[in-house]
């Protein structure tokens, strides 16, 4: 059975699209997905890195697109704000 999902994909280009969720009740990864094994320098056992093993309770290449979302107007990408102007230190009185 299928557990479907509504994301925004970015790639290759800004799109709604419909994709499969891993088996909440999935006794291997706990709904996760799959299992991230962490691995250290075998010289100084620090922490060089991971890898993700996906799990069998789902595809992740499983998806459909929905619908292509267009492109943020020029002058929008242009104007970024560095800072969010609703954000305020400020009391609300």
């Amino acid at each position: 059975m299928l557990r479907l999902r509504i994301q925004v994909a970015t790639w290759p280009r800004r799109a709604l699209i419909l994709t499969d969720t891993p088996r909440p009740d999935c006794s291997d990864c706990d709904g996760v997905g799959g299992i991230e094994h962490e691995y250290g320098h075998p010289e100084t056992g620090e922490y060089d890195g991971s890898r993700w093993e996906p799990c069998h309770c789902w595809n992740e290449t499983r998806l459909w697109t929905l619908l292509p979302l267009p492109a943020p107007p020029r002058w929008l990408r242009r104007h970024r704000t560095p800072v969010d102007p609703w954000a305020s230190n400020e009391p609300p009185f």
